[in-house]
């Protein structure tokens, strides 16, 4: 079982071998990088490679553990029980099942993506190192166990937004997504793109390079804001001398698309008003 990419998702050498490095340990495949870089779109395309159906999990800053294994929903049980509702008699009439449940009882092997860890509590990793590490768990409601009848690919993506455990990142193969340099990035948008004008693709790919290397730039432009921004450029029939008559310290035609709050704004209005004034 190779992931070796797809023809919507470029998926660079040390891309592939850290996927195929995770399936061959059966282990979680960490992945980390700016937001922005593929790493959801990652679990969906070897879904979609291999031929295997794929669970999603996202996870948010109120998101439990234990959720993800199931849910006991007491109240509903003691107001039924008040009622005389014969539901009451089975206690699984109450569970709701989770996400890793879901994977563990499919009856075949799944990708399983858990998004966005680190948005979670410091002790979410943690409280899932057992159930990852041996693919099973209890049900203290039934006094079953639940073991996986297919062990899972896992695909666990990060921002970096905070630290992640050493116990948990032990059980992990990592592999940090760089953001692509201009030839890996051309290559992804002609994915996306497949007509866009070779002139305008040079010209806007400098363009946006030359801005994500902007010094004092709070928020970088991700790969996915300029596919975002190539499709505008697109849609308004541009080309490149559009692009190239603007100053170079100058907002970028359609800034939207591309910086994200006020600060960064501002940034480019102060270097095109400095890049306008007269020389002493």
């Amino acid at each position: 079982m190779q992931f070796t990419g797809t023809s919507d998702y470029v998926a660079t050498e040390d891309l592939t071998i850290a996927v195929n490095a995770a399936i061959a340990l059966e282990r979680p495949l960490l992945v980390k990088g700016e937001p922005g870089t593929g790493k959801t779109e990652l679990a969906r395309q070897v879904a979609s490679a291999l031929g295997l159906r794929m669970i999603e999990w996202n996870v948010k800053s109120t998101t439990k553990a234990q959720q993800g294994l199931y849910e006991y929903d007491a109240v509903s049980r003691l107001r039924d029980s008040q009622l005389g509702d014969e539901r009451v008699r089975d206690v699984r009439n109450y569970i709701k099942k989770g996400k890793l449940w879901e994977a563990f009882e499919a009856d075949e092997k799944v990708v399983l993506l858990i998004d966005e860890i680190d948005k979670a509590d410091i002790e979410f990793p943690n409280d899932l190192l057992q159930e990852l590490d041996r693919m099973e768990f209890f049900v203290y409601e039934t006094g079953e166990t639940i073991r996986a009848r297919h062990r899972p690919i896992v695909i666990i993506t990060s921002n970096n937004e905070k630290e992640l455990p050493d116990a948990f990142l032990r059980r992990c193969f990592f592999h940090y997504i760089s953001f692509p340099d201009a030839q890996t990035m051309e290559r992804i948008v002609r994915v996306h793109f497949p007509d866009i004008k070779p002139t305008l693709l040079r010209a806007a790919l400098t363009r946006f390079y030359e801005l994500r290397e902007t010094p004092g730039l709070k928020k970088k432009p991700s790969t996915s804001e300029a596919l975002d921004w190539l499709k505008l450029l697109m849609a308004d029939d541009l080309d490149a001398e559009d692009l190239r008559a603007e100053p170079g310290a100058a907002l970028p035609r359609l800034h939207g698309a591309l910086l994200k709050n006020e600060q960064d704004v501002h940034l480019f209005e102060r270097l095109a008003f400095m890049a306008r004034r007269p020389r002493a």
